[in-house]
Parts: structure tokens; C-alpha cells; sequence
């Protein structure tokens, strides 16, 4: 059971679906040997040495056997139950007995005191109708059940023998070729469940449900230790345990809860076989598996003998439990047991488009098991199991947001390690980078030691193996792994490397990345014993275990020499990390090799401006344009809450005037009981956070002002700058005051309200309802036409189940997570409970995804007793979702440009380095002063474009605000002037255009201190834009002049004044009042940002800028401070 793995560009999910096919069926041959070494050793059986010894067996000697055919043809068809009920087996056609238990005929159709006859016509035979058996109206109940699709959605159903009287649970699932039916007795003193079971089981788990609910989220850990207590609660059993499966399929108690005086199995880890991948199966079939008694003696099932194949008993509520199990339960002195699956979407980290039918999205796992111990004998009635079940599935559902938020947390986390990372390598351009530094490789992911070899030489980190070891491990993976780009494995020794056992046991894992041939990345783990502590290992010497005796503390044993040379396994994120700073190396070393570039980076930066932001500007322009005019309210708000979008929709639901509304706090114009929801919404969308379908009121105004608040359903939308940073929320809402009214008056209403549900008004929402027992009870012609489904084909079906389900179902909703909510929302109103406005989404007949608002009200009658719900359900409209997709569509492509900008910033780094080195190479070639100078004016414009790249992280470079950084040192302004018309030249030469610097020398040689790129950076961009609005053949003059100001005996303040003189009209006006900040709203031109971030520099240095218009003439007066140097 090898654990390495060849790492090429596979994806994630298909590494993983490949690796866990192969361990099932490498771990089921496993299983399948120990219960044959069970069966033929019997007391002799020796557990712990037998899970060592699988670690030693070739892959060759496990192969698929009868023993693996036997194995599970016995696990799923053993004929054989539990004595607390009894069971048949009925043909799906005539539902005519064809087996059952041999305890039937005594508990169905005995009579007290006296023996039916063989002439009875209720005597229990093969070939008896099974509704001969029962009276009305449980039989009727019984063959209504049995003849649904589903035949399941009605369990419990209680019905009453005709001989004896007594009454029982039955609970039916389908087999292969037949029903099953289980039956249970109901206790004298147990009150019986009349409705259908998961409305009446509900109750029974609310208090529990509504706990999980609450929580906060952000810790697995409180999640399991609250669902183990509340199922403590609920049950009554001495010990409840949460299991969690780990990727290689050993287990770990994650969460227990005890009465007092017991041993605690918190953090006991064991080996995968203690709990068979065929009994995996098994629960992931039947969902909650109750055994009463573990001393008692099973029951035999007497089948038809004309029957091709054993009845399987997979789904089945009594199914007898495998002799091993029960062996196991006895020793640790847990006689009864109640086990919940815990079943959760496998590969959470791969998307799901929201359109996608349920029964092609995400594949299910059994994640664990909530398993309940108890001391003694003890029966749970089928609606509390029932009650277990439907808790365990919202558990269930809460685990997956916490897989999503730590996948999440998990995402950030790597790929800021990665940037760091990458950082580091185009800082210093070479590996040894990340392994010298901080952070380095062992940051990128969780290791006890990492090493490189690059250039034939090795660099160590922490615990790793020893140069001569690791050039063992480099030369093994030449030999026998060349073809791959890396390996990972939690075993050197079952990957075969030869060396293994010299590395001991704090060298057990290995993950390596290629970056070539010789050169190569080493991450280590030491063994996963030393990662494991359980406090319930017996520390007395003198307290011995018996090892033929299966129980937890052995399991515990068996595990630690399991994994005695293996490390924890290598999750499919962390090799991708890995991968991708693979890839980042290999792509480092080949730019490396090529400095130059083949596409003209020119070029591609002005692709860039010409196409994306064009782009960029259309839709945003397009979604202003939609949301003034948006037939739904539209408004937004800036980072300080206050009003500066509030369209024409919202105007005329308020009465309040745009230009009276913008400038306002939000919260002044909300209803005082929505201020704490508005405040919520503002403080989480700034943060990143987008609340979905909150609902609340804001105040109307003027003629408006006695028709009472208006009810809005709103989205909030975080607004963005270019840098991905929030500036504000653009709310998206919908009206709900009329549908509001509507709802009060219906659920006001106690005599005709069928005449509101069928009114073809366009004001009556889409609106469905069921009875106190789950059947759907209306479904108005509103339903009808968003749905497709017509009345009469989905009255008095049951509503969950058979109208709504994540399978088979007339509206098929999203998955069985979403399935589950709608559960919670349902059976909250049965049971009394208020209920919230909740997101729903389900497709319609003609597979169209439907997303919309579901309001479950319950329905009273007379004497104020439920008799039902109704639900209303609230579409967006279209209007509403043309405005949302066009903000998404917005977001997306600002993202894209974003990602677009960061890859330009990264790719101009690679040419920058190959001018760089021609230019240090065109030095060493003998070149005169005036070659050199050119080198020179070359290398002041490389710095200048350093520091513009640098900008980038900036906020808001064109704020007056912004952090741009300033450099004191020592520059002569020559250089400064030089470099700076160097980068106008070739547009000057095409435009016949005069550059004159009228400065006298002694300025041009004098020193200064200073920011001399910056400066340099200032005067490129003013003469920039002189140059372009100076007509053809006209001329630019830069002028100087500089007044000293002495502050001490050797240091000067110098005041410089510039003055950069064009012919022709001068500036336009608004790119003026763009460099003036005056148009702070509107869209900037590329001059005017370059102007505007000129001045930020010069305001920076303590100067500013003028400009002066005279006939024909226009002049930018610059001012500056500068240092001079001190005296020699």
C-alpha cells in the first residue's frame, strides 16, 4: 500500500480520485483477510500483530481472491438480524411475502393465549399479502407507502397487527428485486409518531439544530465538541464520539463527550481496517445504524427457495451486526451503540457552476461518524434515530462551510507564501534565495526539514538528511523515478527507496520538485507517531493489555506500528504549492538563460491600455448607465457611509430627490429598527464580505410621508479601485412593500384565502403549501407558470421528497446541503417557529435554474393550531439580474486587467535585466566618454523605471495622500536634464521639435541632495506633455533659476525653480483641472494621471506647479527643494 505518488500537471481532484480508488480496493483486500484470518483462528486471533503484518505484505500476495468475493457477499448479505424487531421481504408487484425473519410469525400474528391454525388465513408464509396482515388504516398507509418511487419518504409508518393488536413501526427502503420491511414495537409507554417522520422527528432534534445553527463558525473543533453534546442530550447514552477519517482512511476521535467514571478515547487514532471500507459503504447506505444489544442472539432469515440470490439487508434498520464487531464492543464494555454518518461533498475545493444539475455536481464522502456507546442494553425509537439522522445532516452541512472556510483560509495563506517566495527569487534571481532567507521553503508548506541541490551543491534546513544522504536520494530518484517532475511520498520505505531504513524514523516523508535534471527541491517529515498524543494510554506498567483481545487501546498499538515509518500524508493543496513554485523556478532559470524577449514589451503595453482599458471604461459606463435607470432600487454608498448613488427608482419609492438623498449618512435615512442591519451590512461588504438577500426599511419623504417605510430585500455589493481595494457598497435591492402587504393580509386571513392563492393578480406571488404530515396542499397558478409543474401533478405528493429534492424530484434542488436547509425551514414553521427570509434555489421543469427568496409561513386555524405552512416565493427581477450580472461582469474584468498589470510588472523585470547586463558588458569593452555618458543617461532611466514599477503597490498614486517614497542622495542636476530629454528625443525628431536648456553651467555641475530619479521622473512627464501639444516645428525651452538659503555651516536649503516653455494654444483645460485634482470623480486621461502623480512628487519635495499662459506661448513653472552638498 505504497503511498508515493509521480508528480506531472494532473489536477488535483483527479490525483485524488486515482490515489483513493487505489487505496479502497487495496484496503478491502486487507479487510477481507483479516475477517477470513478471524473466522479460521477464532479465540487464537491475534489483532495487533495481524495489522502489523499488512504493512510487510508484497502488493503481489493482495490481490483480488474468492476470500475478497466471500468477504462481501457476507457483510451484505448475511442473513441474519437483531431480535428487537422483525422483518419481511415482499415482490414488488403483488407485495407477497418471499422472505422473513423467523421471529415474524410470533411477533405479526400471534395471539395471546392461543395458536392460530394452520387453516388461519393470517398465518405468516411465504406467499402471504402483507396486507392481509394489518388493519385499516395502517395497511392502506402500508401499500400507499409502498407503491411511492421513494419508499422511504413516508418511514415511519405505524401500523396494527389484526391478530395480536399491537402496534408497530414499519420502515421500508428497496433492495435488488424487491422491499424490505422492518418492524419495531412500539413500546406501552412510548407516545406514537401519527405524522409523516421527518416533520414529527423535526421537534424532536430542533433544540439541537437551532444550537448548530448559531454558531459562529471558523472552528471544526467547537463544531464537533457542540454536536457531541447535543446528541448527548438527546440520546442519553454513556459515551458520544465524533470520528474523523483521515485521507489514508485511519481514523481519529475528534470530539467525546462521557458520563463520569469513564475512560476517555479523546485523540485515539487507529489503523483504517478497524472500520472495513465495506462497512464504510454499508453507512453510507444506511445513515443511522442502531445495534441494542451486542450479547443478544441474532435472528435467521427464511428465504423463498425459488429466490436466485440472497436478499441483501444493506438498507436495513435490524441488520445483525458481524461477529468481529461484536466481539470489539464486548471487550470495551459498550453493549449498545447508536452510529450517525457523517456524509459531506468529496473534492470541496473544486467549483460548481450554480446551473448545474444536482446529479452531476459534487460526489459524496463520508467524512465520519457521530457513534454513541452505552453500558447496557437500550433501544432508540425509530423517530429519534430519525430525529439523529436529519441532525447528522445538518452537521454535516456546517462541516462543509468549515472545509470551504479553511479551504479558504488555507488558499490565502499559500499563495501570500508564494508571493513572498516569488519576491525573493526576482529580487535575487537565484533558488538559493528562498532557502537562506525568511521566509523560506519550510514556510510553503508543513515539514520537519528541506534541503537544495543546486549547481551540485547542497543547502540543508532543520531536519533534514545528512549531504551524502540526500545526493543517496537525488541519484534513486535519476535511477528509478526520471520520467516525473517530482514525487511525494508518506513512506520512503514502501516507495522502495533502498536507503530507507538508514534514515531512521525522523526521515519518513518526502516531497520533491525538479527543477531540472540535476537540480532539485527536498521537503521531509518525520514519522506520524511523534504527531500523535492520546491521553488515554495506560502509563501503569503493571496494567497490561491482553493483544488478543480487540479494543480501542490495541487499535491504538496497531495504528502507532502502522504508521511507524510513515509521515502524514501529502494533501493534494501542498503538493500544488509545490508545483507551482516549480514552476516559478523553472520559468526564473529559463529567462535566466534568455534575457531578451521576442514580443516588443512596448507593444504589449500599449495592447493592454488600447484594448483593456477600453474595455474596462465601456463596462463601467454600461453599469452607471443601468443602474440610473434600473426599474429596481439602486443606491450606494462611499467608505464613510455616506450617499453617493441613489437612482431614480429608489427617488420615487421615497419621495426623496437624488440631489437631496447624495451627500447624506445611509443611516439617516433608514427606519431606526434597520440602523444595527445597515450597520452590519457596510462594516462586512468593506471588509470583502457581501451579504446576500438582507432585508430592511428606509424612511419616505415628502408626499411619500404617510405611506409608511419602504421594504427593501437588498444585495450588497462591495465597490472596488483598480487595485482590488473597497471604497464603498453598492446596494442592489428589491421592493418588498406590496409583496409585504400581501403576505399580512393572507396570513391575516381565516375564511377564503384559496381565492388569494388563485388570483391571476400579478401582485399574488408564486406560492405552494402543505398539510401537518408533509403533503403538498397548494400551488397557485404564479407556481405553476415560474415551475412548469401544473397543479394536479404535484397536489397531495409529499412536499419533501417528492416535489422538492436534491434526486428524483419534480423540482430539483441544487444538492442535498441546499435539500437540508429547506428541511430546516419547513419543519421550523411546523413546529411554531419564526422563520427569515432565506436564498432558494431549485430548476424547473425545463432544467432552468431558478434563484429566488423562500418566506415559510405557518397556517393556524381557528383554535390556533398549525395545520400547515405556506410558502411565498419572491423572484429578482429581471431588471435586477441584468444589474447584478453587469456588476459581476465589471469586477471580473477589472480582475482580469488587475491580473494583466501583474503580470506586465513581473514580465518587464526579465528584459530590464538583459538591458541591465548588456549594458555592465558594453562597460567592460573599452567605450570613450561620450559611449560611457550614453551608458550613463541609459542606466538614470532604468532606476526612473524601477521606481514607477514600485509605485504599483500604491493605493491611490494620483491621491494627494499616497506614500510615494523619496531617496536622499547625491546627483548633479546635468544628469537630471540629460536623462530626462533623452526619453522626448525620438518624439521631438518625428514632430520637428526644438528642445533648448537655457541653464548656465555653473547649475548644470553642481551637486545636490535629493531624489534625483524623482526629479528626473517630474521633468519627463511635464515635457512629455509639452512636447505633445506643441504644433510641428516649434520648440521647447527649459529654463532655471535657484536661490540658497544657508541653515547651517555646511548645509544649504536650495529653492529650484524650472520653467519648461512650449509654442502653441497651451493645455487644455481639463487636463488641467485632472493635474489639480479638481475631477476627482470623472475618468482621467493617461496625461492627466502622469501630471496629476507629478505634482504628488513635487508637493512631496516641498514645491508645486504653475502654469502661466501668454500669447502663443504656455509655461509650467515648477518648484522644488533641494539640499546642497556640504562643503569639502
Amino acid at each position: 500500500m505504497s503511498s508515493s505518488r509521480p508528480t506531472q500537471c494532473s489536477s488535483s481532484s483527479s490525483r485524488t480520485c486515482q490515489s483513493s480508488r487505489a487505496r479502497i480496493l487495496a484496503q478491502t483486500t486487507l479487510d477481507a483477510e483479516l475477517n477470513a484470518e478471524y473466522e479460521e483462528s477464532g479465540d487464537s486471533f491475534d489483532y495487533s500483530n495481524l495489522v502489523e503484518a499488512q504493512r510487510t505484505t508484497a502488493p503481489e500476495q493482495q490481490g483480488r481472491s474468492g476470500k475478497v468475493i466471500a468477504y462481501l457477499h457476507h457483510i451484505q448479505r448475511a442473513k441474519l438480524i437483531q431480535p428487537f424487531g422483525c422483518l419481511l421481504a415482499l415482490d414488488e408487484k403483488s407485495f407477497n411475502v418471499i422472505a422473513f425473519s423467523e421471529n415474524a410469525p410470533e411477533m405479526l400474528t400471534s395471539v395471546s393465549h392461543a395458536v392460530p391454525s394452520v387453516d388461519d388465513p393470517s398465518k405468516l408464509r411465504i406467499g402471504t399479502n402483507v396486507r392481509s396482515l394489518f388493519t385499516n388504516p395502517g395497511a392502506t398507509s402500508l401499500q400507499k407507502a409502498l407503491g411511492f418511487t421513494d419508499v422511504s419518504l413516508l418511514n415511519p409508518i405505524l401500523v396494527q397487527c389484526k391478530t395480536s393488536g399491537k402496534p408497530f413501526y414499519t420502515i421500508v427502503h428497496r433492495a435488488t428485486g424487491c422491499l424490505v420491511v422492518d418492524f419495531e414495537p412500539l413500546k406501552p409507554t412510548e407516545f406514537p409518531a401519527t405524522t409523516a417522520g421527518a416533520l414529527q422527528s423535526y421537534k424532536l432534534a430542533s433544540k439541537a439544530i437551532s444550537k448548530i445553527q448559531s454558531l459562529p463558525g471558523g472552528s471544526m473543533e467547537v463544531l464537533c465538541n457542540t454536536v457531541v453534546k447535543e446528541v448527548f442530550d438527546l440520546t442519553g447514552y454513556d459515551r458520544v464520539m465524533a470520528y474523523k477519517f483521515h485521507e489514508d482512511d485511519h481514523g481519529e476521535v475528534f470530539a467525546e463527550i462521557t458520563k463520569p467514571g469513564l475512560e476517555p478515547y479523546l485523540g485515539l487514532h487507529y489503523p483504517a481496517t478497524d472500520i472495513p471500507h465495506a462497512a464504510r459503504f454499508l453507512f453510507m447506505k444506511n445513515k443511522v445504524r442502531m445495534i441494542c444489544d451486542c450479547r443478544a442472539k441474532s435472528i435467521k432469515i427464511i428465504e423463498d427457495e425459488a429466490l436466485h440470490l440472497d436478499i441483501s439487508l444493506c438498507g436495513s434498520t435490524l441488520r445483525a451486526p458481524h461477529s468481529c464487531h461484536l466481539r470489539y464492543m464486548e471487550n470495551m464494555n459498550s453493549i449498545a451503540s447508536l452510529v450517525m454518518s457523517i456524509v459531506v461533498n468529496e473534492n470541496e475545493e473544486d467549483e460548481v457552476e450554480a446551473d448545474q444539475p444536482a446529479q452531476q455536481q459534487k460526489m459524496k464522502k463520508l467524512w465520519g461518524l457521530i457513534v454513541c456507546h452505552h453500558e447496557s442494553p437500550r433501544y432508540v425509537p425509530f423517530p429519534l434515530r430519525y430525529a439523529c439522522e436529519f441532525l447528522a445532516q445538518v452537521f454535516a452541512v456546517h462541516v462543509n462551510k468549515e472545509f470551504e472556510l479553511e479551504r479558504q483560509v488555507r488558499e490565502k495563506s499559500i499563495l501570500r507564501m508564494q508571493t513572498m517566495l516569488s519576491d525573493m527569487l526576482l529580487r535575487e534571481s537565484s533558488p538559493l534565495s528562498i532557502v537562506s532567507g525568511t521566509p523560506n521553503i519550510m514556510d510553503l508548506v508543513k515539514c520537519d526539514g528541506a534541503a537544495l541541490l543546486y549547481g551540485d551543491k547542497i543547502w540543508r534546513l532543520s531536519n533534514a538528511p545528512t549531504e551524502s544522504q540526500i545526493r543517496d536520494v537525488a541519484f534513486w530518484l535519476s535511477d528509478v523515478h526520471k520520467d516525473s517532475t517530482g514525487l511525494s511520498t508518506d513512506s520512503l520505505h514502501d516507495a522502495g527507496y533502498p536507503g530507507a531504513s538508514a534514515l531512521g524514523d525522523m526521515i519518513c516523508g518526502m516531497a520533491v520538485a525538479k527543477i531540472n535534471s540535476k537540480d532539485i527541491l527536498f521537503w521531509f517529515r518525520s514519522h506520524t507517531a511523534a504527531e500523535i498524543r492520546w491521553g488515554g494510554a495506560k502509563h501503569d506498567p503493571s496494567d497490561k493489555d491482553d493483544n488478543r483481545r480487540m479494543h480501542p487501546r490495541l487499535s491504538f498499538k496497531a495504528f502507532l506500528e502502522v504508521v511507524k515509518l510513515k509521515s502524514l500524508p501529502w494533501t493534494d493543496y501542498e503538493m500544488d504549492a509545490i508545483h507551482s513554485l516549480q514552476l516559478i523556478l523553472r520559468g526564473m532559470l529559463n529567462d535566466a538563460i534568455k534575457p531578451t524577449r521576442e514580443t516588443s514589451l512596448d507593444n504589449q503595453i500599449g495592447d493592454l491600455k488600447g484594448d483593456g482599458l477600453a474595455e474596462l471604461k465601456t463596462v463601467t459606463s454600461e453599469m452607471v448607465r443601468l443602474m440610473e435607470t434600473a426599474s429596481v432600487p439602486i443606491l450606494a454608498v462611499d467608505g464613510n457611509g455616506l450617499v453617493n448613488g441613489w437612482n431614480q427608482k429608489v427617488a420615487e419609492l421615497t419621495g426623496l430627490r437624488v440631489d437631496k438623498a447624495v451627500g447624506r449618512h445611509i443611516l439617516t435615512l433608514v427606519e431606526e429598527s434597520s440602523v444595527p442591519v445597515v450597520q452590519r451590512m457596510i462594516y462586512l461588504a468593506l471588509q470583502g464580505k457581501e451579504e446576500k438577500e438582507v432585508r430592511f426599511e428606509v424612511k419616505t419623504h415628502g408626499f411619500k410621508r404617510d405611506d409608511g417605510p419602504v421594504i427593501l430585500v437588498v444585495n450588497a455589493c462591495a465597490s472596488r479601485d483598480l487595485h482590488d481595494h473597497v471604497v464603498g457598497v453598492c446596494f442592489v435591492a428589491q421592493d418588498m412593500t406590496v409583496h409585504k402587504l400581501v403576505m399580512d393580509k393572507f396570513t391575516r386571513v381565516e375564511g377564503d384565502y384559496k381565492a388569494i392563492i388563485h388570483n391571476p393578480s400579478p401582485l399574488i406571488p408564486p406560492i405552494f403549501g402543505a398539510d401537518e404530515f408533509g403533503w403538498c396542499s397548494e400551488w397557485n397558478a404564479a407556481m405553476t407558470k415560474l415551475t412548469g409543474w401544473q397543479r394536479d401533478e404535484v397536489i397531495n405528493k409529499m412536499l419533501l421528497g417528492d416535489v422538492f429534492d436534491s434526486s428524483n424530484a419534480s423540482c430539483l434542488v441544487k444538492n442535498r446541503d441546499a435539500f437540508v436547509s429547506l428541511c430546516i425551514l419547513i419543519n421550523s414553521a411546523l413546529a411554531g417557529d419564526e422563520t427569515e427570509k432565506a436564498p432558494f434555489g431549485f430548476f424547473d421543469r425545463n432544467g432552468k435554474y431558478i434563484e429566488c427568496l423562500l418566506s415559510v409561513n405557518r397556517k393556524v386555524n381557528a383554535d390556533n393550531v398549525i395545520t400547515g405552512v405556506f410558502c411565498f416565493i419572491h423572484v429578482p427581477s429581471h431588471e435586477l439580474q441584468h444589474a447584478l450580472h453587469v456588476q459581476q461582469a465589471s469586477e471580473q474584468t477589472t480582475l482580469m486587467k488587475l491580473k494583466a498589470y501583474s503580470y506586465m510588472r513581473h514580465a518587464i523585470n526579465n528584459p530590464l535585466s538583459g538591458m541591465l547586463y548588456s549594458r555592465k558588458a558594453l562597460k567592460n569593452t573599452g567605450l570613450n566618454e561620450e559611449q560611457m555618458r550614453e551608458v550613463h543617461v541609459a542606466d538614470s532611466c532604468h532606476r526612473q523605471l524601477n521606481k514607477i514599477l514600485s509605485d504599483l503597490d500604491q493605493d491611490n498614486i494620483t491621491h494627494k495622500s499616497s506614500c510615494l517614497d523619496l531617496e536622499m542622495a547625491e546627483f548633479v542636476l546635468q544628469d537630471v536634464f540629460v536623462a530626462s530629454v533623452s526619453q522626448l528625443l525620438i518624439t521631438c525628431q518625428g514632430k520637428g521639435i526644438r528642445v533648448s536648456c537655457n541653464l548656465p553651467e555653473r547649475y548644470l555641475k553642481q551637486t545636490f541632495y535629493g531624489d534625483g530619479i524623482r526629479l528626473q521622473q517630474i521633468l519627463s512627464d511635464f515635457l512629455s506633455v509639452s512636447v505633445k501639444f506643441s504644433p510641428a516645428g516649434g520648440s521647447v525651452d527649459i529654463s532655471c533659476n535657484l536661490t540658497k538659503n544657508n541653515i547651517g555651516e555646511n548645509l544649504r536649503l536650495i529653492d529650484l525653480e524650472l520653467r519648461i516653455k512650449h509654442q502653441g494654444v497651451g493645455i487644455p483645460a481639463d487636463l488641467l483641472s485632472q493635474m489639480y485634482g479638481e475631477e476627482d470623480n470623472k475618468e482621467q486621461s493617461d496625461e492627466g494621471l502622469s501630471l496629476a502623480v507629478a505634482r504628488n512628487l513635487l508637493r512631496l519635495m516641498n514645491g508645486d506647479v504653475r502654469h502661466v499662459r501668454e500669447a502663443g506661448m504656455s509655461t509650467f513653472v515648477l518648484t522644488v527643494e533641494l539640499a546642497s552638498a556640504p562643503a569639502q
